[in-house]
């Protein structure tokens, strides 16, 4: 199952009303279980250098069925994934990728955020994960 153009514009519009809260400016990307952009936005004065880290956090959250948060610590020096964002065409492996799950808890897609601190990122993917029901 793969998540809907309805839901995925659902996602942008949560991230988007948490990201104007935080009074941050974010590029936003949502795809699907494999990893096909559905939707993006750039929100207005939001950093160019972030959209492709955007996609690339939704992209690697959805390859790898997990937040990418939980993939920072796993991917430190000495640790048993250290330097696999060199793979897949480059990963980004710090927070701001969140998967999403329908009611049934399959996973449909990931959204990456990027454009501030990357606290601000994994709350406003988390904002924009809450809004698919």
């Amino acid at each position: 199952m793969n998540i809907t153009l309805e839901q995925a514009e659902s996602v942008i519009a949560a991230a988007k009303k948490q990201a104007t809260e935080l009074k941050t400016k974010m590029n936003i990307a949502v795809v699907d279980s494999g990893s096909n952009l559905i939707a993006f936005v750039h929100m207005d004065g939001g950093w160019i250098g972030s959209v492709d880290i955007s996609v690339k956090k939704a992209k690697t959250a959805a390859w790898f069925q997990m937040d990418t948060k939980a993939l920072t610590p796993l991917v430190q020096p000495g640790q048993p994934l250290f330097n696999i964002e060199h793979s897949n065409g480059g990963l980004i492996t710090f927070p701001g990728g969140v998967i999403l799950k329908n009611s049934s808890g399959e996973i449909i897609g990931a959204v990456g955020v990027s454009g501030s601190t990357v606290e601000d990122d994994h709350t406003v993917a988390e904002a924009g994960a809450g809004a698919v029901k």
